[in-house]
């Protein structure tokens, strides 16, 4: 299925398909997708409006033309960086962590400072090969606010995270992906189509398992290994308390329906 081709008034485009996929698109290519004051409480209400609707399984996040997004519209810098940083309605980044549902990032082309934090927020990354990663903040003297500089750290380690933010040196997707930062690279023909792939993938899985999957993993990674393990316990203690035995059956169930269908094992 594809998307239809976003409307050029539409800046913030937003497409639900029947199959439980929703795509959302920064569309200002002629811009490379730079963020206007606007522009980021559109996309920040558009993740929280997707996050509440029950058709939705999973959200893919991309750009128009050959940007994913080139960070805030510097000609209203002024405007964005002296607002209301805290107002979380109109922010996008914290929208994007609250979000329950997965969040494929599909980076087609520059994720810049801004556009770069955004990246980070989502769940998992799916990069064209033409794609690059670059934090300018110290070039432009831009204070990071969207969580760029505690983690890119924890993703990629310290040492590559100050390089990449102190120089503002430019990261291409392949090295993007061997650093950890990037799930897959692909054509850029085939972008959409691999991050549609991975979210069928996630589709067909238990989707209550699958929220609470994202959410002990997202919040776990923000503890030590200790509270993390904790944390897991706890939850599952939950989860598992609030089972009725007629779920527990179905589970056996289907445990047994896949085992019968597996052919033995050569090992």
């Amino acid at each position: 299925m594809e998307i239809p081709v976003p409307p050029p008034e539409k800046l913030i485009f937003v497409h639900r398909q029947s199959n439980g996929v929703a795509y959302v698109i920064i569309n200002r290519p002629k811009s490379l997708n730079s963020l206007t004051r606007a522009m980021m409480g559109d996309l920040a209400k558009a993740i929280k409006s997707l996050d509440s609707d029950d058709s939705v399984r999973v959200i893919i996040l991309s750009g128009s033309g050959r940007a994913f997004c080139s960070g805030v519209d510097l000609t209203a810098a002024e405007d964005v960086f002296k607002g209301d940083v805290k107002d979380v309605e109109t922010d996008p980044v914290a929208q994007m962590e609250r979000c329950k549902k997965p969040i494929i990032g599909a980076i087609n082309g520059f994720a810049v400072t801004a556009g770069f934090e955004i990246a980070l927020a989502c769940d998992l990354l799916v990069a064209s090969k033409e794609a690059k990663f670059m934090d300018t903040h110290a070039r432009f003297g831009i204070f990071p606010s969207w969580g760029l500089s505690q983690k890119l750290s924890r993703i990629i380690g310290p040492s590559r995270a100050r390089e990449v933010s102190l120089t503002a040196m430019a990261v291409t997707a392949e090295q993007a992906e061997r650093w950890g930062l990037v799930n897959h690279v692909v054509e850029g023909s085939e972008l959409l189509k691999k991050a549609r792939q991975i979210a069928e993938a996630i589709i067909k899985n238990n989707e209550d398992l699958v929220l609470r999957y994202k959410a002990v993993i997202n919040d776990g990674f923000k503890q030590d290994l200790g509270h993390a393990l904790e944390l897991e316990k706890k939850r599952a203690y939950e989860y598992y308390a609030g089972m009725t035995k007629e779920q527990f059956k179905k589970m056996q169930e289907f445990i047994a329906g896949r085992s019968s269908k597996k052919t033995p094992s050569k090992l």
